[in-house]
Parts: structure tokens; C-alpha cells; sequence
């Protein structure tokens, strides 16, 4: 596979990778473009990725990778609007509505908020499946609607355009495929191109661990948080990290028309403490990166500027802020089998619960359900008594109710007091 322009060949790129060796600038650029263009085969970039999964890659390394995928596609720029922006990325979780109340409250403060989100898949829910409950609302905005919005109402949600970071449309889907998705260099490089093509001036993570999300483990996810700070702080986007628990669902509720309501909830000066208390810390962060480190979001939640925001923001996509949300035609209640504490709320089980019901998909071409989910009456620590409904199961199928409860088996636990752990929903923060 020989290049006129580098004469690089795709066989000895494998090797060098396989063999422990760093890549060189150049033998990155290349392999990027040309796999992009279809002159790299698909097996070889398989057997590549597998080579940097099992052998690593140093920062300039990831820096160059993550380089050449902003590379393949277009780079936007918000250098013309009036105001700084900020933007925030969840590595995804479960009950993980943030995104809805944080984006409009961050914009209060006359910093532009770019979310450019996706769909879910799997066990963890997407922004834009949420979004799409409200009747009318739409996701796909040209970049001069989304450039308006900016400057009009100073929040958006909407979805990626295809022309940020093609490359990794290709790379993500054939890690999917070959058992690679767990390699921090991709990971991390798969995030962040589309984040620095979108050109947003600062941007926090919210980097989950715990049972419901992608990374289980503390390390790890310290190695990915890390790892994707560095590569914003090279490219010269202000990035900071916050690494928060995802063992037990963030809120009440797991579904998209259901936390669309706990979101507004939120939005009202109510809502479940730990969604309040996330979505506050992340604003302080993206704020300060902003240059307003004095403004005070919970204030703003408070008194219903935020909400404002919200509102505006649904109706300049075409929603009904006023409508009724869509309910699932059929629910079943899961009942406390004993008297106790409730000790365990497996995110992870609750996730895959929702997900049977209808509230996510499979595969990307699956439909999902705006009403399905799972309500939760009580977290970890709660006193139960037997019969007491811990949760409402949420589907317009009942015949999903029983996969469902097999999801939940295990992952819900009445116990005692000294059975429960008490963990932070912030675990620590990386970056300047």
C-alpha cells in the first residue's frame, strides 16, 4: 500500500506499532488520510488499533492521532461571536441528564454554549434522544442556525455535523467491531477531535467510573481524564476534568421523556440534590474557564433565569416548551422484597433495565421509546419497608417488563446500614 506523496506503506506502520516503537508525525498524518480515503484496508487498520491498544502511545503520539482526525474534516470557529464559549462532554452514564439544565444555565451568564451531542447507544442514554421527546423539537441545525442560536438565545443542543472529524465516524465504528473500544489513545483522540474541531474556547469533562459507566475503574478513568486534558491544553482549548461517581443513576429517573421532566425540575429550583450539585459544579467550572469566575449558577437556578434560558433555547429549535411530555402506555412497580436499608443501586443494572424497556437502542438505526424508563423512589441509605416501591418500571411493551426485572436482579439491594458506602459525586478534578 505505497503513497506517492510519503511512500509510506501500511504494513510496516503495523509493525512499528506492534513491535513497541513510537510513530513518527509523518507515519501518523499518512495512515489517518489514507485509511480516511479508503487506501488503507480495513483489516489493516484493525490490526493497527489492536497494536496501540496492546502497546500504548505516548503523548505527542495521541497529540499528533488526534491532530491528523481534525485534520480529515472541517474546523469550525465561534471567534465572531460576541461572547466566549464553553462547552462540556460526559463520557456518559446512566440517568446523565446534565446537559439540559447545565447548557442553558451556563448561557445566563452571556457565555455561548456549543453542544454538539449525540445518541444513545446501549446502556447509557444520548442528549439528542432525550431532546427529541419534546414535541416539535429538532436536532439537525445548519451552522448558520447554530451560529444564530449562539448569538440570540447563547445555548444550543444539537447534533454533530458530518464534516467534523470524519475519520473517527470510521475508526469508532470499526473499534466496535474488533474489540478495541477500550484503548485509551482512541478513546480519548475520538473525543477530543471532535471537540477541537468544533472550536469551542474552553471545555470540561465529566469523566464517569463506577458500574455504569464506560470506565469502571478509578485509574483508568484518571488515565483517560488526564489524557484528554493534555491533549485540549496542546491544541490550546482551556480544558479541565472532573472525575464524578456513576455507581449508582444520577436523579430519579433513567429514560428521555422522564429525565427531560426531572431536568426541568432542575430547571424550576427543585429537582434530585445530586443532579443540582453536578450540574452546579460543572457551570463553576465552565464559567471560570469562561472568564466569569465570580457568577453564581445556583442563584440563577433559583430565581428562574435559567429556566428562561431553557425555554428559548427549546423554542429556537422548534419545540413546545408547554407540551406534555410523551408517557409509556404500561408500568409495573418493583416492589422491597424485605424491611431494611437500600444498599445497593446498580447503575449498570438500571441502564440495561431502561434500555429493554425501549429507552435506548442497540444499534444506531433503533427507534426508542420517549416515554420508556425507570423512576427510582429511593437511593442508597434510604430506609424501606417490605412491599414499598423502589421503582416504577416505565414501556409502551409490557412484554419488556420481564427482561427488564432480569436486568435488575442483583442490582438492587435491601440490606442494612452498615452494608451502605458513602461515596463523593465528585471524586477529583484534573487540569489548570
Amino acid at each position: 500500500m505505497n503513497s506517492s506523496r510519503n511512500d509510506f506503506d501500511a504494513v510496516e506502520v503495523i509493525v512499528a506499532k506492534r513491535d513497541g516503537h513510537r510513530l513518527s508525525d509523518e507515519q501518523i498524518d499518512w495512515v489517518i488520510d489514507a485509511y480516511t480515503r479508503g487506501a488503507v484496508a480495513e483489516e489493516q487498520m484493525s490490526a493497527l488499533t489492536m497494536a496501540i491498544l496492546l502497546n500504548g502511545m505516548d503523548r505527542a503520539e495521541i497529540a499528533r492521532w488526534t491532530a491528523a482526525m481534525i485534520a480529515s474534516g472541517e474546523r469550525m470557529s465561534f471567534s465572531h461571536l460576541s461572547r466566549p464559549t464553553s462547552d462540556k462532554h460526559s463520557t456518559g452514564g446512566v440517568g446523565d441528564k446534565i446537559t439540559l439544565p447545565l447548557a442553558p444555565l451556563v448561557a445566563v451568564f452571556d457565555v455561548a454554549v456549543p453542544q454538539l451531542s449525540g445518541r444513545g447507544l446501549g446502556h447509557t442514554g444520548g442528549t439528542l434522544d432525550k431532546l427529541e421527546s419534546i414535541p416539535g423539537w429538532r436536532a439537525a441545525l445548519s451552522n448558520d442556525e447554530m451560529m444564530r442560536q449562539l448569538e440570540d438565545v447563547g445555548a444550543v443542543i444539537c447534533q454533530a455535523g458530518s464534516g467534523l472529524a470524519p475519520a473517527d465516524r470510521k475508526l469508532y465504528a470499526l473499534r466496535d467491531v474488533t474489540g478495541t473500544v477500550e484503548a485509551i489513545p482512541l478513546i480519548a483522540s475520538s473525543i477530543m477531535s471532535k471537540k477541537i474541531a468544533e472550536g469551542t474556547g474552553s471545555l470540561v469533562l465529566d469523566v464517569k467510573v463506577g458500574s455504569g459507566a464506560f470506565m469502571k475503574d478509578i485509574d483508568r478513568a484518571t488515565e483517560l481524564a488526564r489524557t484528554m486534558v493534555e491533549l485540549g491544553t496542546d491544541a490550546g482549548v482551556h480544558t479541565v476534568a472532573l472525575l464524578t461517581d456513576m455507581e449508582v443513576p444520577l436523579g430519579l429517573t433513567a429514560g428521555n421523556a422522564l429525565e427531560v421532566r426531572e431536568s426541568v425540575e432542575v430547571l424550576a429550583g427543585g429537582g434530585p440534590a445530586d443532579v443540582v450539585e453536578l450540574t452546579i459544579a460543572l457551570a463553576r467550572e465552565m464559567l471560570d474557564a469562561a472568564g466569569r469566575p465570580d457568577a453564581d449558577p445556583a442563584a440563577a437556578l433559583a430565581d428562574g433565569r435559567a429556566m428562561d434560558r431553557w425555554r428559548a433555547m427549546i423554542e429556537a429549535q422548534g419545540g413546545d416548551a408547554d407540551a406534555d411530555l410523551p408517557v409509556a402506555r404500561e408500568t409495573e412497580q418493583v416492589l422491597a422484597e424485605a424491611d431494611g436499608v437500600l444498599t445497593t443501586l446498580d447503575a449498570y443494572a438500571v441502564g440495561v433495565a431502561a434500555w429493554r424497556l425501549g429507552a435506548g437502542r442497540a444499534r444506531k438505526e433503533d427507534p426508542v421509546q420517549a416515554g420508556a424508563g425507570v423512576e427510582i423512589h429511593a437511593r442508597p441509605g434510604d430506609a424501606v419497608r417490605k412491599g414499598q416501591p423502589l421503582l416504577t418500571l416505565h414501556t409502551d411493551t409490557p412484554e419488556r417488563f420481564e427482561r427488564a426485572r432480569q436486568a435488575l436482579a442483583g442490582g438492587v439491594v435491601v440490606g442494612t446500614a452498615a452494608d451502605v458506602t458513602d461515596r463523593p459525586l465528585v471524586i477529583d478534578r484534573i487540569g489548570a
